[in-house]
């Protein structure tokens, strides 16, 4: 059996399922149908919606008002020819889109043209997708034009130059880094080739930086029509019956191997994992000298199944609630998930939404995947994420006036082992650590390290406004 000993109990014959920033609280209830002090689930009159109830987003709104001597400085950078970025990202769609996001703000820095990124082909996935094939490439140049260049290519005269390559740029640095490390350079070689750039860019920006890291994350970078289209489809589908929940779970093979924790669904699995994990210890992110019990115990390891369940009916979530689970095929296959479809018997993904079809241009393009599964969740009424990541962080940094859960892993585990522990004490308690983790706007008490666009309610450096 490779089925955690303790679900054993699970019934197996369950079935599996078949820009808003700007969007104000009363027009997103209108757009379900819905008030917004109670909401009807799945079509039902009079179930009570406090699971469903939206965070006061203090009246905030986006703010990307750039100083003057920022719009003074655009019109020499867009009109220069004579220096150009190239870029090659890396990593996982919503990892991709990070570095994105911090190669415009350093072609900014450097006053250089940029190049359409490269999209370095991923080892784990094995997609080839190019820059155009995910994002709107038209719009990300026109909603740019004003801030950096944005070119499909090097220019005739500087075909022939031999970029010079930095692979080692340090991590967190800043602008003035970049400029006395950097600027000397491409002025007199005219091309400069920078690869790996994730987390290189320090968090702390000048405020007109941090504003066109909101710019470029929220307005310029957005799916191609193709991906667009087919996102909304399976959008109004989850929405047809009412609201729903995206639970993005992070349970596939490589999440474990990365994170240094174990599924704990058979010794055969955790031995699987602990082999590839010796075989290839550079895909452990950080703090390799922590054993999988010290990253449990510090809140690093991904909430299992079971977990994720116990958590959504102690914040309230009804049985009838629309769950739209994001991400890939759990380690164990689909069965891992029998925690909760018996729970939440509407559970529903990409596939089991899609005609026949519709996603098969897309099999072997994990980063289109990622990309439908980040637009049905940015629209959800309720998200959650059960590891983090790059695309939970994402969300939360949207201006969102739907809830986002942040699961307070650290906090909740010593109550998930206390078998002793009544349902309903344990229900208070887990609600309770949570009521201040909505999504709500933050108010910044350290700026250090905060990255502006993945901060709930997108509330740092004046990227939004009361």
């Amino acid at each position: 059996m490779w089925m955690l000993n303790m679900w054993s109990d699970f019934d197996p014959a369950m079935p599996f399922g078949q820009n808003p920033c700007s969007v104000s609280q009363e027009k997103a209830s209108l757009a379900t149908g819905l008030s917004s002090s109670e909401l009807n689930v799945g079509g039902r009159r009079g179930e009570k919606a406090g699971f469903w109830a939206q965070p006061d987003g203090m009246g905030y709104k986006p703010c990307l008002d750039f100083s003057p001597r920022y719009r003074t400085e655009s019109d020499d950078i867009v009109k220069d020819r004579s220096k150009y970025l190239l870029v090659v990202v890396s990593g996982g769609m919503n990892q991709q889109r990070n570095q994105i996001v911090d190669a415009v703000v350093i072609a900014r820095i450097l006053g250089a043209a940029l190049v359409v990124p490269i999209l370095q082909v991923n080892v784990i996935w094995g997609d080839e997708s190019e820059f155009s094939d995910i994002f709107d490439l038209d719009h990300f140049k026109n909603v740019l034009a004003n801030d950096v260049r944005i070119v499909s290519s090097l220019p005739s005269t500087h075909l022939m130059t031999r970029p010079v390559e930095e692979k080692r740029t340090p991590l967190h640095v800043s602008p003035e880094w970049i400029r006395s490390r950097y600027l000397r350079r491409i002025k007199r070689d005219g091309v400069l080739l920078l690869r790996g750039l994730d987390s290189r860019l320090s968090k702390d920006l000048p405020s007109d930086l941090q504003k066109l890291r909101c710019k470029v994350a929220f307005h310029a970078l957005r799916f191609a029509p193709h991906i667009q289209e087919l996102g909304d489809k399976l959008t109004e589908r989850m929405r047809s019956k009412g609201p729903y929940l995206a639970l993005h779970l992070r349970m596939e093979k490589d999440v474990w191997v990365r994170t240094g924790c174990l599924p704990g669904l058979t010794p055969d699995y955790d031995e699987m994992i602990n082999n590839e994990r010796k075989t290839r210890p550079k895909l452990l992110t950080s703090r390799s000298n922590m054993t999988y019990h010290e990253r449990k115990l510090a809140g690093l390891c991904p909430l299992n199944t079971l977990e994720v369940a116990r958590l959504l009916k102690a914040l309230g979530a009804p049985k009838s609630a629309r769950i739209y689970w994001a991400g890939g095929i759990p380690l164990g296959g689909k069965g891992t998930l029998l925690p909760l479809t018996r729970e939440f018997p509407h559970f529903y993904n990409k596939e089991d939404l899609a005609l026949p079809g519709e996603l098969e241009p897309f099999a072997q393009k994990a980063s289109i995947m990622a990309a439908i599964d980040y637009i049905v969740s940015e629209r959800s009424d309720v998200f959650m994420a059960s590891h983090g990541g790059n695309m939970g962080h994402a969300i939360q940094g949207l201006c969102r006036t739907q809830k986002d859960y942040h699961p307070k892993k650290r906090q909740m585990l010593s109550y998930f082992m206390n078998s002793s522990l009544p349902d309903a004490e344990f229900n208070n308690i887990i609600l309770d650590l949570h009521r201040d983790s909505l999504g709500q706007p933050e108010l910044r008490t350290s700026k250090v390290g905060r990255d502006v666009t993945k901060m709930p309610g997108n509330q740092a450096e004046k990227c939004i406004r009361a």
